[in-house]
């Protein structure tokens, strides 16, 4: 009566906990913003934010490209680009847009400044002096007009740091306009664009995961335990540590990404694994004719330090990627590794007062599964014995062929690089690259040494030096800085012919530019490219997106070029940007999460120490679980998977949880050992005790996992991929290889070890 009474009171408890959950489940919103990805305690961010914070974001803006099928020279096509472009201007969010219809190129004479299109939309008979005139001036192909003269682009200037809501509600006016106006064959590039479908898709991704998963977890639950109640009881265990972790995210304020989007379908495989191993002891403890009490306590004493240290373990894997100095990263291991913890205390209370609570399992069912489980892992056991040397010698092979493969690892990324490359939104961002300059910023700070201003001639031909490397050396096809300003104003005194878009060549020509620079301080352009005191400046530019690895090695030798050839004495420069920061978490991330993989490998490490007491039973609980990882990698060398931020976290998070069947292994073998059975028998033993759960668990969580790659998310699909295949591999180390390890290298202490030969492991 005492344990009924304490069930209801577990379970009044985590109900009235539940519904707080739920509440605070309520306040929880999506976002993807490319900010979160920084590097927090990077110098370089902090460099980037007070750059920002002078010339703007590099990122806030839209590129709207229309295309004409024949020939964009149409009067009606024109009139049409003319128009939207007027109705965009005045759309809510919008700064400020630049458009081929309204761009000019300015003329100064006796009299002031002169405006004179590049093309005169209303005046048909034009078009072809405008064409001449646009394809021979510089900085306008490639930028707002595409080389084959089939598509214009509009640069649309956005309010700085968009959310999602004014972000969705910004294109839905777009494209609302372009379909009005009748401009249907369009392509639209931007933070904004990315940002808009990543959170739409985490919304549906994340139902139809979580949805996937609850039908598989009830089908191998159904399978396992032929029971209602089999699969009822850990369903609820998972959910509600999926609620109470979620409703924690909402209680601290933290948003659902494309990271933390995981933890439901993650939840659902890995928390499972513990209420599968309760309840398989509890049934085989029913089975054997205990008293439903008594079949309880004696369940959660065989299993309960075992269920306890994987989850310890399988935590600790989560809770390493805190190495990461990524806020979606350090998040998601986080609330990930607590849903864990939450899951396992969840299974050592709540399952038990459900235990107590429902109707003994029917004996009939496990009977029947205890005959044929045991006659499978006995068979599997004697092949492993009988073939012992064969095993260790291929897994040594294997291991040395796969640090071979391992070495062809790539570390790269994109900016697109979780979208596959069929995506409507990576083929918009894919014509950008085509047909203009590429959707890529670049950043580069300028600054005027001591006694200078960015204007000064001399200042201005290091300028002119740095953008001819970056055109024909870095690979940038659209270039705006102080130059361009003064190569406007020479082109504007000359009459606006092409060959004056250049520096001065005489100091007369370049006293006259100085003279005429104060009619353009006021131009909005400018306020974002030089500074008031014109000291400090940007170098701002556009290219295809390359990947951080070419990136980097670009920016390190443009890094090499300029410690040579610039005059610190007239300007200083620094590299920066958003994908500069973008490229170098790439590196860091990467460097940090195998920091954590091995700090990971050394907790695991000292827990089976403290159970042993034994180093080399450290060596032969690990070795199973770190052959996958092994594997894993040389898959990714031979499939030229490249190492990037959603591939990196799969080591530390597949390590914790392919580490859990080995615990089990070897806490029933202590078990054992400590009954006083010899080691080759408390092998067997263990093996067809423990092999049942440990087969199930691992086909629940590699189903679990599965369902991932059905996700159009790129990173999610290589998460769901590779987890799942080193659970596949660990489930096979633990069953082929770990046995053999144990009778070849471990002796208990106190113990004589058993020489029985191997057919005596045969007994029935």
């Amino acid at each position: 009566m005492f344990y009924k009474k304490l069930s209801y009171c577990v379970l009044l408890f985590i109900f009235l906990f539940t519904c707080l959950s739920l509440f605070s489940i309520s306040r929880l919103r999506f976002d993807y913003n490319f900010d979160h990805f920084f590097p927090k305690h990077d110098p370089e961010l902090s460099f980037y934010l007070k750059y920002r914070e002078k010339f703007g974001n590099d990122n806030d803006y839209l590129l709207l490209a229309l295309s004409h099928p024949k020939s964009i020279f149409d009067p009606v096509f024109l009139k049409k680009v003319d128009s939207v472009t007027q109705i965009i201007s005045r759309l809510r969010h919008v700064e400020r847009v630049q458009s081929p219809t309204t761009l000019s190129s300015p003329i100064i004479e006796a009299f002031g400044v002169f405006e004179v299109p590049y093309l005169h939309v209303n005046e048909p008979e034009r078009y072809q002096q405008d064409s001449s005139t646009i394809y021979q001036s510089p900085g306008l192909v490639g930028t707002f007009f595409s080389a084959d003269a089939r598509s214009v682009a509009l640069v649309i200037q956005t309010s700085p740091n968009l959310t999602k809501l004014p972000s969705d509600t910004l294109l839905i006016n777009l494209k609302g306009k372009l379909h009005l106006v009748g401009l249907n064959d369009y392509h639209i590039a931007g933070k904004a664009v990315a940002q808009s479908i990543f959170v739409d898709r985490m919304q549906y991704e994340l139902a139809l995961f979580m949805s996937i998963s609850i039908v598989m977890v009830i089908i191998f639950l159904y399978f396992t335990f032929r029971t209602w109640w089999g699969v009822v009881m850990p369903l609820m265990v998972v959910l509600i540590s999926i609620c109470w972790s979620m409703g924690l995210m909402g209680l601290t304020g933290t948003n659902i990404d494309v990271m933390t989007m995981l933890l439901p379908t993650i939840m659902f495989v890995v928390g499972m694994s513990d209420s599968v191993h309760i309840l398989t002891q509890y049934v085989t403890e029913v089975a054997e004719g205990k008293p439903k009490t008594q079949a309880i306590i004696t369940t959660l004493k065989d299993v309960g330090l075992a269920t306890f240290i994987t989850a310890i373990t399988t935590a600790i894997g989560f809770l390493t990627l805190l190495t990461a100095d990524i806020g979606p990263i350090r998040n998601f291991g986080v609330y990930t590794g607590i849903a864990v913890v939450v899951a396992y205390l969840l299974s050592m209370t709540m399952l038990p007062a459900m235990m107590l609570l429902m109707p003994l399992p029917p004996r009939t069912a496990p009977k029947k599964e205890a005959f044929t489980w045991p006659m499978l892992l006995r068979r599997l056991l004697l092949f492993v014995f009988k073939y012992r040397t064969r095993i260790l010698v291929a897994t040594t092979g294997i291991i040395l062929a796969s640090i071979y493969c391992i070495s062809l690892i790539r570390m790269d990324t994109t900016l697109l690089d979780d979208l596959s490359d069929n995506d409507p939104v990576k083929l918009d961002f894919k014509y950008f690259e085509q047909n203009f300059a590429g959707v890529r910023p670049f950043e580069l700070y300028l600054k005027a040494a001591p006694g200078h201003t960015l204007y000064d001639l001399p200042v201005l031909r290091e300028v002119e030096e740095i953008e001819h490397y970056l055109t024909t050396q870095y690979g940038l096809k659209f270039i705006i800085s102080p130059l361009t300003v003064v190569k406007t104003l020479n082109r504007a005194i000359n009459g606006g012919s092409a060959e004056s878009f250049q520096l001065p060549q005489t100091e007369a020509q370049w006293r006259k530019v100085q003279a005429k620079l104060k009619l353009f301080r006021k131009r909005p352009e400018l306020n974002s490219l030089v500074s008031a005191n014109q000291t400090e400046g940007r170098l701002s530019g556009k290219m295809g997106d390359i990947g951080s690895a070419r990136a980097t090695q670009l920016t390190d030798q443009f890094r090499e070029f300029m410690r040579k050839q610039t005059n610190s004495t007239l300007l200083l420069t620094h590299v920066t940007g958003s994908s500069l920061l973008l490229d170098k978490n790439n590196d860091t991330l990467t460097r940090d999460l195998m920091e954590g993989l091995l700090l990971d490998i050394l907790f695991i490490g000292a827990i089976v120490g403290l159970m042993f007491r034994s180093f080399k039973m450290i060596v032969i609980t690990l070795l199973p679980n770190i052959l996958p990882i092994v594997l894993i990698g040389a898959f990714m060398g031979i499939t030229a998977i490249n190492l990037k931020v959603s591939t990196s976290i799969i080591f530390t998070i597949a390590l914790g949880i392919a580490i859990d069947d080995t615990i089990h292994f070897i806490s029933k073998l202590k078990l054992e050992l400590m009954s006083g059975k010899p080691l080759y028998y408390a092998v067997k033993r263990t093996y067809l005790t423990t092999g049942k759960a440990v087969i199930i668990t691992s086909c629940i969580l590699m189903a679990g996992f599965c369902t991932l790659i059905f996700s159009t998310f790129e990173g999610t699909f290589y998460v769901g991929l590779l987890i799942s295949l080193t659970l596949l591999f660990a489930v096979l180390s633990d069953l082929l290889l770990l046995p053999i390890l144990v009778v070849y290298f471990f002796r208990p202490k106190n113990k004589v070890p058993s020489k029985q030969p191997q057919k005596q492991i045969q007994v029935q």
